[in-house]
């Protein structure tokens, strides 16, 4: 997953185009999926950036359940990198401390 593969324009996500993304990775989202890329869309309104690991962790926690805001929860819907899968998958630019 490099930089060029991540959306130019946040305006042009969407539900379908996540799925899109995810299936070029082999990943096929479902609801949960979802609630959590929406949670990371949130953040990015309300603070202009990527959420990293734990600022995700808390927003998720926030916004989907304090049971959903755990890493490992996250690690088994977006396995290796979470922040950095969620950030490509809900269209958003890539969090400043993911390699």
């Amino acid at each position: 997953m490099s930089d060029k593969n991540y959306l130019s324009k946040l305006s042009d996500w969407s539900a379908d185009r996540a799925s899109e993304i995810a299936g070029l990775d082999n990943v096929q989202l479902n609801e949960a999926h979802l609630e959590v890329l929406r949670a990371a869309r949130q953040f990015y309104d309300q603070y202009g950036f990527s959420p990293s690991m734990r600022p995700l962790c808390k927003t998720v926690a926030e916004y989907c359940g304090l049971e959903k805001g755990r890493s490992i929860y996250l690690l088994q819907l977006f396995p290796d990198s979470p922040a950095k899968r969620v950030a490509h998958y809900a269209g958003l630019p890539k969090p400043k401390n993911c390699i």
